[in-house]
């Protein structure tokens, strides 16, 4: 689905206006900052975002009874976190396209992308003060210092190296970290439980394990036109995902296994031939297993939420993840 299609989809619907006001809300952000900067905002906004996260914190927090005001600036601060990471990630990877248009490092410096995802950071944490929830603040603080911290162990200590326990590790710092964050705080600021706060957390937790997942098998399942960038592209940089694993699990003496256990991932030819092995394979098959493994084990936790609307919506969504074209 296109992001247009998505945010019609029914999983969408108990929170179709609270997702316009966090839209408007985000788009405030660079009201005041300088013309270039507010145009780069503004082009990062608008580039294809499904808008995910923010849906996911307003379904939780609207299922459990938060305050709809805390819950806005909540899902605009999580959304405005995710953007300025893809803007750093997009210039650390070299990436010139996201989403099938171009990235703001395709247009601009290095210096000025770096400081464009720095403001973005800080928009994002005034957002998240303004939940006045000092628990919340060491929440957004922490998930923050796990994704650079996972960002710095991708760059130093995860090229060629074919390990389930570092790519688990990896996943969780890129995305599942932040999924359970939304989780986490929309049901923080509500009136729920410790045990239901808790039990919120690790659906968010197996939901974004299973998003990622689902993201490294489109890598190697989609067409560039499809999910907006080369296929294969986590391979062509050294980054082993799951279907590689399992790849190389089923196939340790392939040449091309080896040369990339041996630091020879940057011969593109070989990597692409690499990629087209595993195309061909079994492992993503074996891998879309592992992601609903995390969805099944999600929706046996959503189970113990109160009943609603909001509820079967996040069983919807949690459908859709796997189910995803994009």
């Amino acid at each position: 689905m296109e992001r247009d299609n998505l945010n019609t989809a029914p999983f969408f619907t108990p929170v179709q206006t609270g997702l316009q006001e966090v839209e408007t809300l985000l788009h405030a952000q660079a009201d005041d900052a300088h013309p270039d900067l507010r145009a780069a905002v503004e082009h990062l906004l608008t580039s294809g975002g499904k808008r995910i996260r923010p849906a996911v914190g307003l379904l939780t927090g609207q299922m459990l009874g938060a305050p709809h005001d805390k819950l806005l600036t909540l899902a605009a601060a999580v959304e405005m976190l995710h953007t300025a990471t893809l803007v750093h990630d997009d210039l650390i990877d070299g990436a010139l396209l996201r989403r099938g248009m171009p990235t703001l490092n395709a247009h601009w410096s290095p210096a000025a992308t770096i400081l464009t995802g720095d403001y973005m950071f800080a928009r994002a944490a005034k957002l998240a003060a303004e939940s006045d929830n000092l628990l919340l603040m060491k929440l957004f603080a922490d998930t923050l210092a796990t994704i650079v911290n996972g960002e710095l162990t991708q760059l130093f200590a995860a090229r060629g190296v074919i390990s389930r326990e570092n790519y688990s590790k990896r996943i969780y710092a890129k995305t599942a970290s932040l999924f359970e964050m939304t989780t986490h705080a929309a049901a923080m600021v509500s009136p729920a439980k410790p045990a239901v706060v808790e039990t919120m957390r690790l659906f968010g937790y197996h939901l974004g394990m299973a998003f990622q997942i689902v993201d490294d098998i489109l890598d190697f399942t989609g067409e560039q036109e499809t999910v907006g960038k080369p296929v294969g592209s986590d391979l062509l940089q050294g980054l082993v995902t799951l279907p590689a694993i399992y790849y190389a699990e089923a196939h340790p003496y392939d040449p091309d296994v080896l040369c990339l256990t041996g630091g020879c991932y940057t011969e593109h030819e070989r990597m692409e031939r690499l990629v087209q092995s595993i195309r061909e394979s079994d492992a993503t098959a074996k891998s879309m297993k592992e992601a609903q493994d995390f969805t099944e084990k999600a929706l046996e936790i959503l189970k113990k939420a109160p009943a609603s609307m909001e509820r079967q919506a996040l069983e919807d969504l949690t459908g859709y993840i796997v189910n995803r074209s994009i």
